[in-house]
């Protein structure tokens, strides 16, 4: 198949660092390409895979005009290119499809982010035709189906091959959290759960540019990384990454918000780390709560999991993220799309 893949400009895909989508587009182009398709990747400077590239907008900026100069930019190549192409599918702005809302080509819209079901509307005044719209957990897709269309579930994968699997870890091994340093995400809960454990916490993640969310790290994140118990690890790459889940205890993923579905949970389960979270967004549905981690309602219930980890299998773990959430599954559910309009075999 010939395919195109989009991705906002703002991150280049790989990410060097914090980019789930960009991680997610990566390794999907990398795969199509394995399988012999025709794989086109259209994102930010900088952006490297096995696929062919086109380069547009400018890595970090994200503003008003930005976003309506690269949306034409997009939309007038999208309608001079549309004979080049089997399938569009855009993990972008659905704002970018503009021009090819009427053709027959097959669309795909894939969400990572909670969805405005006046998009959907918007969509069908353009007379869209064969549009799909994917979401990376039942939580998301809730939250886009009531404004109609044609909706998959397709989860955020993680490549195996990236990540050694770690078979055991000592009895005292750490517990982690990765993600960015904003409330949501809920830092100071994991830090509250490592001090009632009286366990060693590693706190990895990059900080946010938005002056709130660095008021908050400031105040109550940093004053209570005491190089002991909380140990500030900062932004890691991929090499790192692993080695940091690998040895691990558990992830931790005490959000505050409907996390749509992190990339870094899959992630963990591949080098054989249980997660454990609050009950809230698409978290649940990457957990077999019991199995692979523990899915709770508070930070006592968080506390409590955290000393039964050691009793789940890590090797459970690995076959769990390897069935469900690989890139070749992944890749698996969203050809079956392009191929048949259907998630499911």
């Amino acid at each position: 198949m010939r395919i195109l893949l989009i991705a906002d400009p703002y991150i280049v895909v790989p990410p060097r660092f914090y980019g789930g989508i960009e991680r997610v587009v990566a390794d999907l182009a990398d795969e199509y390409h394995r399988r012999g398709h025709s794989v086109t990747l259209w994102g930010a400077p900088g952006s490297g895979t096995a696929a062919t590239r086109w380069l547009f907008g400018r890595e970090g900026e994200w503003t008003r005009w930005s976003n309506f100069r690269n949306t034409v930019h997009v939309g007038t190549r999208l309608a001079a290119s549309m004979a080049h192409y089997d399938v569009v599918h855009n993990f972008g702005r659905l704002a970018y499809l503009w021009s090819i809302m009427p053709a027959r080509v097959r669309k795909l819209q894939t969400y990572m982010r909670r969805v405005n079901p006046r998009n959907m509307r918007l969509a069908r005044q353009l007379q869209a035709r064969d549009l799909h719209f994917t979401a990376v957990s039942r939580a998301i897709r809730a939250t886009g189906a009531p404004g109609g269309g044609t909706w998959h579930v397709v989860y955020n994968s993680a490549e195996p091959s990236r990540y050694q699997f770690v078979s055991s870890v000592p009895a005292d091994a750490p517990l982690v959290f990765l993600g960015r340093f904003e409330r949501c995400k809920g830092a100071h809960s994991a830090i509250e759960v490592a001090r009632r454990a009286n366990r060693t916490l590693l706190l990895a993640g990059t900080q946010s540019t938005l002056p709130e969310e660095q008021h908050y790290f400031e105040t109550e994140v940093k004053p209570l990384i005491d190089g002991r118990l909380v140990q500030f690890v900062g932004p890691v790459d991929d090499q790192a990454k692993q080695r940091l889940l690998g040895q691990s205890a558990a992830l931790l993923l005490p959000v505050e918000w409907e996390e749509p579905f992190p990339v870094v949970l899959p992630e963990a389960l591949m080098c054989g780390t249980p997660v454990v979270s609050f009950r809230r967004g698409g978290n649940p549905e990457g957990i077999i709560h019991g199995e692979t981690g523990y899915v709770c309602d508070s930070v006592e219930e968080m506390t409590d999991a955290v000393g039964r980890v050691g009793s789940l299998s890590r090797a459970a773990c690995r076959a769990d993220g390897e069935r469900r959430f690989s890139t070749r599954a992944i890749a698996d559910a969203y050809l079956r799309v392009y191929e048949t309009g259907e998630s499911e075999p």
